[in-house]
């Protein structure tokens, strides 16, 4: 496998670019109803714009990722993009981490040192090598090489990935997205990977349709809470998916020309997905990570190639067959997984219920998250 160092450069014609269309932005009129009853409201919308063009510092990201080793390789013929922090510890334990929609390589900055290093930040964990790839079409893993970039293909191109830099065992973890091509990763190489660890468990973690009256009694005060989580997000909060899963391309059009379009598209998922118990999203993680986040999908202008992954999906209909890799589900306080309908097709060997955090984890609540995935590995070697 032929690595080619990378590192992150936006020109300084596109950083003025975003800021002159964020500074002549066209705003719609507010509508009535209570706050984000509607979508993101406006005023809101209107001063994050505002930080985001007169304050946040994309330099700095860039600094923060480039801090990191970086490459860009060809695995079956799509570029791929991943961070490789090598651990001090001679003992180290190869970590594939894998991000989702509408998350990036940047969710995982603040768990970096504490997997890589644990005993620099004051921890008693075991430590990793860690591989952190941009999923295909996301960020710098760009563009699609072609159609058929399913969760199960991903999982082939990462496998590969690990082979390429010569780990022969590895263990996985990822969240959204990452969750479901974390066990694919599983199935697809089981004498090679230790094990599993999800958050924000999506398919196959819990039930796909509406849990009837009788068995939705049957299921524990926490579970209860997960489902209506789910039958709310059915209910209320599956427009983004029914787009991307359809016409993802006539998406693209507005998100890519308009840097306000891509704020809302995602911050809408941050206010949604992150602890109930926050009013604004910027309570749950830091305008500075969101913004980044947001300035990652609309510098390398990827709103169509990682909106294709929902289209892939949808369309292949692909069921996977029960895994027998050893599989933890960290289940954080917005997640919906229920594990009785995990166990269908997981191996559980660990699941813990959170009453804290939400769907974007590393971001979040990135000690819970480091402290699960050590304790997780701690057992398996």
């Amino acid at each position: 496998m032929e690595l080619q160092p990378f590192s992150v450069d936006i020109p300084e014609a596109a950083v003025q670019d975003l800021r002159l269309r964020l500074a002549n932005a066209r705003w719609p009129a507010q509508l009535p109803g209570a706050p984000w009853e509607r979508g993101v409201p406006v005023e809101y919308l209107q001063n994050l714009s505002r930080y985001w063009g007169e304050q946040f510092d994309w330099r700095a990201t860039e600094r923060l990722l480039n801090s990191h080793p970086q490459f860009r390789t060809d695995v079956g013929g799509q570029t791929v993009h991943f961070l490789h922090v090598r651990s001090p510890s001679p003992d180290a334990v190869p970590l594939l981490l894998l991000h989702g929609w509408p998350g990036s390589v940047i969710e995982f900055l603040d768990v970096i040192g504490p997997l890589a290093d644990p005993e620099a930040h004051g921890l008693r964990a075991p430590a990793f090598d860690l591989v952190i790839p941009s999923l295909i079409g996301f960020g710098f893993s760009t563009p699609l090489s072609s159609a058929g970039w399913t969760p199960a293909r991903n999982a082939e191109a990462f496998v590969a990935l690990m082979g390429g830099l010569g780990y022969p065992r590895f263990g996985v973890q990822g969240g959204d997205f990452g969750a479901a091509i974390g066990p694919e990763v599983g199935r697809l190489a089981a004498d090679r990977v230790i094990g599993v660890h999800v958050n924000a468990p999506v398919a196959n973690f819990r039930s796909s349709t509406p849990i009837p009256a009788e068995e939705l009694a049957s299921l524990t005060d926490v579970e209860r809470r997960r489902a209506a989580t789910a039958s709310l997000w059915r209910a209320e909060r599956m427009g983004y998916f029914k787009q991307q899963a359809t016409r993802p391309q006539t998406l693209s059009y507005g998100l890519t020309d308009s840097p306000i379009g891509q704020l809302a598209w995602i911050v809408e998922k941050f206010k949604e997905w992150t602890n109930a118990g926050h009013a604004l999203p910027e309570d749950a993680v830091s305008r500075d990570r969101l913004l980044a986040n947001v300035s990652l999908y609309w510098f390398t202008g990827t709103a169509a190639s990682s909106a294709n992954i929902y289209y892939e999906v949808a369309h292949a209909r692909q069921r996977p067959t029960p895994s027998r890799v050893p599989t933890a589900v960290a289940n954080f306080a917005e997640d919906m997984g229920i594990r009785r309908y995990a166990e269908r097709w997981h191996n559980i060997v660990r699941w813990n219920d959170f009453d804290a955090g939400g769907h974007f984890a590393a971001l979040e609540t990135p000690e819970l998250l480091v402290r699960d995935i050590g304790q997780f590995f701690s057992s398996l070697v």
